[in-house]
């Protein structure tokens, strides 16, 4: 038998002993109950003791040691009344812990309500935030436009970093003395006065996702912005008056921009919902720190991301209106031009254009799939660079074939100009050999598709080799390890370990090229294209260039952009579909 288990059975015996001998004093009170499970937790207390004792050198000592601290439980019973005065004052106590315990689950219940309630608020004021920074570049509901002399395409954003844009029409307006340049110094500090504070309020939101101290900072920083906001939009409705009270109204055309109340309204609810929402935040304690939950950490470090792919990608995308207007470059749209889908349906029942389309298309889809072909040149560029075993040499050629990516194509052109010309290298060179020729290699129509093709891998294999190297380096050394081994030789650790290892890097940019199969570019088909290599060079990005700026015809140019990016999207999913059922995996 164990220490323990001995310790163990007496303190059952301490147990047996001191529940006859309370039994046998024959106490019967009103707090008996009460006394009995005093008395039960106090025998549970010597068990414990008992329990604990097993580290005791014998039985005995341990069962000595448990009838001690039992005693002082037997003489309570023996007591006289002392027990009752006791028994009730501890069942006072209870009753009060019980009540503290029924009236917790009460407390918690309405601080849980406060703090949803307070969510509510908080996001509310967010959603009212996010509405105010995108309207912040969309023209139609600019707080400038309050004149016929600001161009109707100006949004708030423009306005407030770009003073020129703000007076771009408004030349003729000085000159003739039609409104005074006052009017739009007021209006520009406005604008920058108003952009600063919204862009200070998204900020405060962004600091709401965090704990009490970061929302009570977001609350200071968001009272400060909306009073900013307040105080610009008060200095645009000025302005307002100035323009309104000019003279020359025929010209001027003042008139109050709904703007004003747009975000006049949002800046409110933003400011009346952090009331709301702060007054349920609890106070934070002094040595509490600023802090964030990682989710959100990494949702605030993506916004300035999500802000340039929407500013660059997204915001764009409102110029698809033109589409449907019979806009030319200068005018504004006004419902007075709305065609409808009359450049839809222009695009294919004009027979020039079908032919425009076709010959593009086929340009387009030409260089695609050359590229597409080739697109495994800098995989095996970066595996043969890797298992070069001069680590400088490697560098050095690593070096050279990356620098061509960052040179433009105007200077690629002047490369190429003075290399294939009719008086270049090439035909000099030839020329002084004996062999004369005039040939202009670089304006010919002959084999236009491989020489930009050409032109492309030699400027962007160096850069696109980067992905796999840093993909080669990502392979586990293990596994070249083993390979060698087993016996395996240099090519055949590439074909077996290399090679899989590249693979899904390898499928994902194969599906984004298969995406991008419209949109080839424009810049390098723009330098190289002329009059002989037109049929051939024109693609179509360079096609909707040619034909919204050199042609004017902006609405069929924004049809066919259009048209482009839809295919594009259908591409891209119907690669990944391809994918799923190949290779059981995808990208989106």
């Amino acid at each position: 038998m164990t220490r323990y288990a001995m310790c163990r059975d007496s303190a059952v015996n301490v147990q047996d002993y001191t529940t006859s001998y309370g039994e046998g004093s024959g106490i019967m009170s009103k707090n008996s109950k009460t006394s009995d499970k005093n008395h039960k937790s106090m025998v549970e207390d010597v068990m414990d003791s008992a329990e604990a004792t097993g580290l005791a050198a014998n039985e005995q000592e341990a069962r000595n040691q448990a009838k001690e601290q039992a005693k002082p439980t037997v003489d309570d019973v023996e007591g006289s009344g002392e027990i009752y005065e006791d028994a009730d004052e501890r069942a006072r106590s209870y009753a009060r812990a019980a009540k503290e315990i029924e009236d917790t689950p009460v407390k918690l219940a309405e601080k849980v309500k406060q703090k949803e309630l307070g969510g509510v608020f908080y996001a509310v004021a967010r959603v009212a935030t996010l509405l105010m920074f995108f309207l912040m570049f969309i023209p139609d509901v600019s707080p400038t436009k309050m004149s016929e002399l600001i161009s109707g395409n100006l949004s708030l954003f423009t306005a407030g970093v770009s003073y020129s844009s703000l007076i771009s029409d408004v030349g003729r307006g000085f000159r003739r003395g039609w409104v005074s340049e006052s009017n739009f110094q007021l209006l520009f500090a406005a604008s920058i006065i108003t952009m600063i504070a919204i862009v200070a309020i998204s900020v405060a939101a962004c600091l709401s996702l965090g704990n009490s101290k970061c929302k009570r900072l977001s609350f200071v920083i968001t009272l400060i912005g909306s009073i900013a906001a307040g105080a610009g939009l008060v200095m645009m409705y000025v302005a307002y008056t100035m323009f309104a009270a000019e003279e020359n109204q025929d010209k001027v055309g003042a008139s109050f921009p709904t703007g004003i109340i747009v975000f006049a309204v949002l800046a409110v609810i933003v400011l009346i919902c952090n009331i709301i929402a702060i007054t349920r935040v609890p106070k934070p304690a002094a040595d509490e720190r600023f802090e964030m939950e990682a989710q959100y950490k990494l949702f605030v470090m993506f916004i300035p991301f999500a802000m340039l792919a929407f500013v660059f990608c997204y915001l764009p995308l409102w110029g698809w209106r033109y589409a449907f207007f019979d806009y030319k470059a200068g005018d504004t749209l006004s419902m007075d031009k709305w065609v409808g889908l009359k450049w839809f349906k222009y695009l294919f029942q004009n027979d020039a254009t079908k032919r425009d389309i076709v010959r593009v298309l086929r340009n387009t889809l030409a260089m695609s799939f050359l590229g597409i072909a080739t697109s495994w040149v800098p995989l095996a560029f970066a595996v043969f660079l890797t298992e070069l075993p001069g680590k400088t040499f490697k560098r050095i050629v690593q070096t050279i074939t990356t620098v061509p990516n960052f040179i433009s194509w105007i200077l690629v052109y002047t490369i190429a100009l003075a290399i294939f010309s009719t008086d270049g290298f090439v035909n000099t060179m030839l020329t002084n050999m004996g062999n004369p020729s005039n040939t202009n290699y670089l304006m010919s129509d002959e084999h236009t598709w491989l020489k930009m093709l050409a032109w492309g891998l030699w400027k962007g294999v160096g850069w696109s080799a980067i992905i796999y190297i840093a993909g080669i380096s990502g392979i586990d050394r293990q596994l070249y390890e083993a390979a060698t081994v087993d016996g395996a030789g240099r090519f055949q650790r590439i074909w077996h370990v290399t090679l899989p290892g590249l693979i899904p890097t390898y499928m994902v940019m194969l599906l984004m090229s298969v995406a991008g199969m419209l949109s080839n570019g424009l810049d390098q088909y723009l330098v190289f294209s002329n009059a002989k290599n037109s049929a051939h060079m024109e693609v179509l990005d360079l096609y909707v260039y040619n034909l919204g700026f050199a042609g004017g015809s902006i609405p069929l140019s924004t049809v066919i952009g259009m048209a482009k990016s839809i295919i594009s999207v259908a591409l891209l999913f119907m690669a990944n579909s391809i994918s799923k059922l190949v290779r059981h995996e995808s990208i989106v």
